[in-house]
């Protein structure tokens, strides 16, 4: 089972690459009987849509903790930049824990850096958004805490998946950072919006979703860090809707409108 709509990867500036992660360009069909799957993700992504009319919007997509299921019924053009952890607060002046679960035009939060970077990409075309950014986010340097936007990468790279690699206990990884936990849990809220434990059942069952049509499934609960088949059927479950099995031969939770999707927050 795959997701309706089209992704294909872009290159991101070197200017680019202490703040965004990855750079996207997405597109949705019409008319498709499938529904689409937002999947739940760690990061905050802010996202320039070109609708079918022709018209633009920013947005700004938090972190998603658990998958929601969509109507692909009207076509739409979008350009995403997956924010680097620990970045929202210079770049947008708000915390990530603030947009958990949320879609909101980025004209319409309160804080002066997105009121700024709104204005400066209203009458952008899309392909002049990223050269744009490239410019004008290094001269942001300053308002970022360099200590602590270090603190939560490292915390995030140590708690994600990697080729032979299983990440270890939240605690482990504090002591790695030198931190309590709930130092780092509160360097994850601001940073991430997320709590490291729920940062990393996030990345887990994403090393699930791409790897199981590879590896049988008790090899890949193995695999991925958990105690067996069986705790990872439940994982799944709880974070896509439905456990490994159904979700693979596409019997999903019923789909909501986009229009949902967007009014919902």
């Amino acid at each position: 089972m795959t997701n309706t709509f089209s992704r294909q990867v872009l290159p991101t500036p070197e200017a680019l690459r202490p703040w965004v992660t990855g750079i996207g360009s997405v597109s949705v069909g019409t008319g498709s009987a499938e529904p689409y799957v937002q999947l739940p993700d760690t990061a905050t992504t802010v996202v320039f849509r070109v609708g079918e009319n022709g018209r633009r919007s920013t947005l700004v997509v938090g972190p998603r903790t658990r998958a929601s299921y969509h109507h692909g019924k009207r076509f739409a053009s979008c350009l995403e930049m997956r924010l680097a952890p620990g970045t929202t607060r210079p770049l947008l002046g708000v915390p990530a824990v603030d947009l958990v679960g949320r879609m909101v035009p980025l004209d319409e939060l309160a804080a002066a850096p997105a009121r700024r970077l709104a204005r400066e990409l209203r009458d952008l075309e899309p392909e002049e958004v990223v050269p744009h950014l490239a410019r004008s986010f290094p001269d942001l340097s300053g308002a970022a805490d360099r200590s602590r936007t270090a603190l939560v990468t490292a915390g995030a790279d140590a708690l994600s998946m990697r080729t032979g690699r299983v990440p270890g206990p939240v605690r482990d990884v504090a002591r790695e950072l030198a931190v309590s936990e709930r130092q780092l849990r509160n360097l994850f809220a601001e940073g991430v919006g997320l709590s490291p434990k729920h940062y990393a059942r996030i990345n887990r069952v994403r090393a699930v979703l791409a790897q199981a049509d590879d590896v049988p499934w008790a090899q890949l609960a193995a695999t991925t860090g958990y105690y067996d088949q069986s705790h990872m059927t439940t994982d799944f479950r709880t974070l896509m809707g439905v456990p490994p099995r159904s979700f693979f031969t596409g019997r999903l939770p019923a789909a909501r409108p986009c229009r949902a999707a967007l009014a919902g927050r």
